[in-house]
């Protein structure tokens, strides 16, 4: 503990940045004297206790830069977090470091990009998402400075420094609207929950939210929406509403949400388009957008606690993003083993029941105990079974197949998991002997084309299918695709388009289809966060191997190191001669350690094979989505020029994109 700064102030400290959810750090010329409440991905890219060399660009450089400046000075640092430091007056020199917080969703969409694929992969992402700190509104780091600035003054005046919690103040600056011995109990019993909600998912914390809020002030009607594509959608109900549902007109777009959020003031609507029934609905968001909101039908007559649910429901923003951020983290973990399992399963799939056995393993991944999967038939121009299991009958002759809901989900290209088929419209069918009321249905495409669409029904012990079910199909949704589109191909009376897209050497696809593939593998990497990776792979001295040997021996060759990548590649992978010499591998689901380990194999395995005349190597260019990198043609560009180090390096090994910035970025510096 410094000596300027006794146990009273360090406490003070310590209790401003947990009441503000925001970071304090007090430093000085040697680095950090003493953290409060200090932000995850600080604590993990700092283990050691010494700024790591990206965080000494800029909370390594605040103390400098604020004794220089004589004032208060902002920064956004490498990580997306904005910070405020001020030198703070005391025997000896010292800045304080406060916020370290996300301000803007796209900051900490991008950091949640980096942990799962990007240059954060190598820390475990709930470690670095354990405490993460959003700001819930841009003036927070403001009002925390100046406060920092009064607490650095005699000990006696620290305690009338620190200002009373935003949610302990009355509505409006009426302080003898609650009695302020209540106000005290109901800030203390909310501060205590609201610390609790980081440890929840997200799911149970909007369920523990209608609990506590329905407690705290006698309320036995709330719903809990979200913003799905700018509408509400009800997600969690309390009381009369636990099991219905509520329609709004309102939009999550709508400017009155935002204009409730800054003056602590609820929307005030009628329930559906009756209007016969008054609701409040207080919005949930940050950084300018509604993510939620929080409907309660009951009536509330006192302006005071329409305040202070307000108030609530604004602090709740910056939790709950950092819940469902931590949430998509794992999520985009088990998608990504989910995927692994998946392909290893396709691989493993003869084409005579590929149809069949991918259903049943859809299925038994989404604990369903029916399932079909339709494909599309062009000589039909409908949707055809391929496979179907679990049903008690068979479909009728002339039945039109799909007609209640799988040819519109084909048609309109979106999935859906329904929890009540009776809440749909759709008429019954009880002969078809459903145990459940509950059904998935989701489109299968590829590069903007629909294949078509794989359903379930009767999930295990009568759960029903959500927004989870619709994640985890999402993970295996494109291997699944791959493995259609093969199938379509070789079903084909005519070859014509399946040898458009084939190389008619190897057999492998070719850089057309490859190009295609890879334009939407970046964009569902950029849309999902999945990990993504790219290989350009040259053989070595081929030229001279052709001079040599001619070239009918040459294309033996290249169809060996063809046999090679199809013997050695998962079945999700997906690989393509580029042209001569060279090919392509994509790796969808695959981060960069994975991607670098199969190129180290393929690498082996062709130099092992049996050429016919001479050993022949190969030298291999990886590159990975990351925050920076995910576009398709900077991926190819980024893999050619880890080839050509691997090339420049004396040939046969495998270099990876980063290696090669790396590299640039020392001798850059020598």
């Amino acid at each position: 503990m410094p000596e300027e700064l006794d146990s009273v102030e360090i406490d003070s400290f310590a209790d401003k940045a947990n009441e503000s959810g925001l970071a304090i750090a007090i430093v000085d010329d040697g680095g950090e004297r003493f953290v409060a409440n200090n932000n995850s991905i600080c604590r993990t890219l700092n283990s050691a206790g010494k700024f790591s060399p990206a965080c000494a660009e800029f909370c390594g450089r605040a103390f400098a830069n604020a004794r220089s400046a004589g004032s208060d000075i902002s920064y956004k640092c490498h990580a997306g977090l904005e910070c405020q430091a001020t030198p703070i007056a005391g025997p000896e020199p010292l800045v304080a470091i406060v916020g370290r917080a996300f301000l803007k969703n796209e900051n900490y969409r991008q950091a949640r990009l980096r942990a799962i694929s990007g240059d954060w992969a190598v820390h475990l992402p709930l470690a670095l998402f354990e405490s993460v700190h959003v700001a819930n509104a841009p003036d927070s780091l403001d009002h925390l400075i100046a406060a920092v600035k009064q607490m650095t003054l005699k000990e006696e005046t620290i305690a009338a420094a620190v200002e009373p919690h935003e949610l302990d103040r009355a509505p409006s600056g009426d302080s003898s609207a609650v009695p302020i011995e209540r106000r005290k109990a109901d800030a203390a019993a909310w501060r205590s929950f609201f610390g609790s909600l980081l440890r929840s998912s997200y799911a149970d914390a909007t369920h523990s939210i209608l609990s506590f809020i329905a407690a705290q002030y006698g309320l036995s009607a709330l719903v809990w929406l979200e913003n799905r594509g700018g509408r509400f959608e009800s997600t969690a109900g309390f009381g009369s509403m636990r099991s219905r549902g509520l329609r709004l007109a309102v939009t999550a777009n709508d400017p009155r949400l935002l204009e409730a959020i800054r003056t602590h003031r609820p929307l005030e609507l009628s329930e559906g388009a009756s209007g016969t029934r008054r609701l409040n609905l207080f919005p949930v968001g940050m950084a300018g957008e509604v993510s939620a909101a929080l409907a309660v039908l009951d009536p509330i007559m006192d302006d005071a606690v329409k305040g202070q649910i307000a108030r609530r429901a604004r602090s709740l923003g910056p939790p709950l993003e950092i819940v469902n951020l931590r949430s998509r983290v794992e999520i985009s973990d088990s998608q990504s083993t989910l995927a692994r399992k998946f392909g290893s399963i396709l691989k493993r799939i003869d084409d005579d029941d590929l149809w069949l056995r991918v259903t049943q393993h859809a299925a038994e991944m989404l604990r369903a105990e029916r399932a079909s999967l339709l494909v599309f038939d062009e000589a039909k121009d409908g949707l055809a079974i391929k496979a179907i299991i679990g049903a008690r009958s068979q479909p009728a002759e002339g039945e039109e197949i799909g007609e209640r809901v799988a040819k519109h989900v084909f048609m309109a290209g979106e999935a859906f998991a329904v929890a009540d088929v009776a809440a749909t419209g759709l008429e019954p069918k009880p002969e078809r002997g459903y145990k459940t009321e509950s059904f998935m249905s989701y489109p299968v495409s590829l590069g903007g084309r629909s294949l078509g669409v794989m359903s379930f029904t009767d999930r295990l012990a009568g759960a029903a299918f959500d927004a989870r079910s619709l994640d985890m199909f999402e993970a295996i949704a494109p291997l699944l695709a791959v493995a259609i589109d093969r199938t379509i191909l070789k079903e084909k009376a005519g070859k014509f388009e399946q040898l458009s897209v084939t190389d008619a050497l190897t057999g492998l696809l070719n850089r057309r289809y490859m190009e295609a593939r890879l334009l939407e593998e970046t964009k569902r990497s950029n849309r999902h966060g999945f990990p993504m990776s790219f290989m350009v792979l040259d053989v070595d001295h081929f030229k001279s191997y052709n001079d040599e040997f001619g070239h009918p021996a040459g294309d033996e060759a290249l169809k060996l190191v063809a046999k090679v990548l199809r013997d050695t590649l998962r079945a999700a992978d997906v690989a393509a001669r580029f042209g001569g010499e060279e090919f392509s591998i994509l790796l969808p689901q695959t981060t960069r350690e994975e991607a670098a380990a199969i190129g180290e194999r393929l690498r082996a395995n062709i130099e092992r094979a049996a050429f016919e005349h001479r050993p022949v190597t190969a030298s291999i260019g990886v590159a990975s989505c990351s925050a920076e990198l995910c576009l398709s043609a900077d991926l190819v560009l980024a893999a050619d020029q880890a080839l050509y180090e691997a090339k420049r390096r004396g040939r046969n090994r495998v270099v990876a994109f980063k290696d090669v910035v790396q590299m640039a970025a020392r001798r850059d510096k020598e």
